[in-house]
């Protein structure tokens, strides 16, 4: 095929995305949802006041609960281990972490922690069987806990030999997406006053926005070596100013995207080969070039996004109980 026709097709194909609109699934509650996870054919969703909800076609119809006892947790990441199974997390006051196998309908405590000072961030799952949560420093010791039988239990870990947390370093509840599991391991990007990069034995400093508060990196993709990092500054959500920083070399070294999303972004994920959708409360941009070049295709604003490979779609969940679907 000549190579003017393939640029054409192509050029079509980026014409086509940005083309479609976003749907709104859901919206029109108080609940801010953070937690999404897709399997197989069940897509779960969690959030403020005890929230989990559930579809099993694809985001036209939902089940919707606040889990009894747990009123007033906030749920700020699910991980779907198959289409029944899920636990979800609860981020302080006190921590929890629950698990259902049969698509909701009941949930078991598998792990509490009433430490003051404690606070879960996110996690994520190696298979159905290990996975990890990432929490906040405690005396400056960055907490990890980590389940080896599909989440019934959890025990605190050294496992990945993390350094202590600098100053005023700490992780994002934002999105549920700072930590992966990929090819390189368990992957960690923190925030605050400093912002790394972390795999095992390992801290890299990430070039993006840091050193206040509501600064730093929110979540990470990964793609065989390629990483990308979604950031920024919250207290100021239109500056594109490095809020966004990606690597070609499984985190070695980062660089700062040519163009830039249009504003702080709290999660990403990849779509296809080098393509990947990132989403903040400000909209939606999409790269098709590993990172390099972002289009602003929304302004629709979401917390966190998920790819669904078996119908080529992307789910968002934002506030005010909002789900969003955009078919590629």
């Amino acid at each position: 095929m000549k190579k003017s026709l393939l640029l054409l097709l192509a050029a079509f194909a980026i014409i086509q995305v940005q083309a479609q609109q976003v749907q709104i699934v859901v919206q029109g509650s108080k609940t801010s949802l953070r937690g999404l996870s897709i399997k197989g054919k069940s897509i779960w969703v969690s959030g403020s006041g005890g929230t989990v909800g559930r579809s099993v076609d694809e985001g036209e119809t939902w089940q919707w609960q606040i889990i009894g006892g747990y009123e007033k947790t906030e749920f700020r990441d699910i991980e779907a281990l198959d289409e029944k199974t899920a636990v979800v997390m609860g981020i302080a006051s006190p921590a929890y972490i629950l698990k259902t196998s049969d698509g909701g309908q009941n949930w078991t405590k598998v792990y509490e922690n009433r430490d003051s000072a404690m606070f879960l961030d996110a996690m994520t799952f190696k298979n159905a069987k290990e996975g990890m949560v990432v929490g906040d420093p405690i005396n400056n010791k960055i907490f990890v806990a980590q389940t080896k039988d599909g989440g019934n239990s959890w025990q605190p870990t050294n496992q990945l030999s993390l350094p202590n947390a600098q100053p005023g370093e700490a992780f994002f509840a934002a999105s549920g997406s700072n930590i992966i599991w990929s090819r390189l391991g368990y992957c960690i990007v923190s925030g605050g006053a400093a912002s790394r990069f972390f795999t095992k034995n390992k801290a890299i400093n990430l070039p993006t926005t840091q050193g206040q508060q509501m600064t730093g990196a929110n979540g990470i993709a990964a793609q065989d070596n390629l990483l990308l990092v979604a950031s920024g500054n919250y207290n100021d959500r239109d500056k594109r100013d490095s809020a966004f920083v990606y690597s070609h070399d499984g985190g070695k070294t980062w660089r700062l995207p040519d163009i830039m999303p249009a504003g702080y972004r709290s999660a990403v994920c990849f779509t296809g080969r080098n393509m990947a959708i990132t989403c903040g409360i400000t909209g939606i941009d999409i790269s098709k070039d590993g990172g390099r070049h972002w289009k602003q295709i929304s302004k629709e604003g979401f917390n966190t996004c998920a790819y669904d490979k078996a119908n080529n779609a992307v789910y968002f969940v934002g506030n005010n109980g909002r789900v969003g679907k955009l078919q590629l």
